[in-house]
């Protein structure tokens, strides 16, 4: 079977499926839909398809794209059309989040695995609500326990569901601490002893007649009858 046959079946599957669909699970897919046996399709054909796929939804006939998000290929709209669609569902399309728990996640995706005592270590603050609220909204999962500490408590990692939320593919596709943060460093300003030693005696010469620096620095006012006698 020529590969532009299969392209429309590849489309349907990713528009049906209601969780991302990987490039291995659309193969086993069309395989077993068209019982290819000693002809099979490959995942080199299939990721030839989706990558035509993508580019002919990348037009602007289309207010919608194939994208890698969630950890597979899902069909989604296009920024541009967001406001409009939100419209639909109010506030739950939004799916907003509260402080505390977008500041729990965040520990989570930069700390996974991670538990809870480590959580809130982090935060200073008890974290159980947020927690249990993530766990519900399907953003984090329980990936096990602690075998190394005592009472062996359960172990939190960010789910499928979270990558799909913010329109990633991955953990790795997540903006490096440094960048977040590299607006807000200062570095310090590094001193030369030699120059602050030049500076301290220039500061020394130029200083009025009345003023004294002392051994260890400091400035007093003289008398003018010591300053006659100077």
């Amino acid at each position: 079977m020529e590969l532009s046959n299969i392209i429309p079946h590849i489309e349907a599957l990713i528009f049906a499926s209601d969780k991302p669909l990987t490039v291995l699970d659309i193969v086993e897919l069309i395989n077993n839909a068209f019982g290819f046996i000693d002809e099979r399709v490959t995942v080199d054909q299939i990721e030839s398809c989706v990558e035509g796929i993508k580019e002919k939804y990348a037009s602007e006939f289309y207010p919608f794209e194939v994208k890698e998000s969630g950890g597979g290929l899902q069909f989604l709209s296009k920024p541009s059309f967001h406001s409009t669609i939100g419209q639909l569902n109010g506030d739950k399309f939004l799916k907003r989040l509260s402080n505390a728990a977008l500041e729990t996640l965040a520990i989570v995706a930069y700390k996974q695995p991670i538990t809870k005592s480590e959580i809130e270590k982090i935060r200073g603050v008890n974290s159980d609500y947020s927690i249990q609220k993530l766990l519900e909204k399907e953003l984090l999962v329980i990936s096990g326990r602690d075998e190394t500490s005592p009472g062996q408590p359960l172990i939190y990692a960010t789910s499928r569901n979270f990558m799909d939320y913010f329109g990633i593919n991955s953990t790795d596709d997540l903006p490096k601490i440094r960048e977040v943060l590299a607006d807000q460093t200062v570095e310090a300003t590094i001193i030369n002893q030699d120059d602050f030693k030049s500076t301290f005696h220039q500061n020394e010469e130029q200083a009025p007649s009345n003023i004294e620096i002392t051994e260890d620095g400091s400035l007093i006012e003289k008398d003018e009858e010591e300053n006659k006698e100077d």
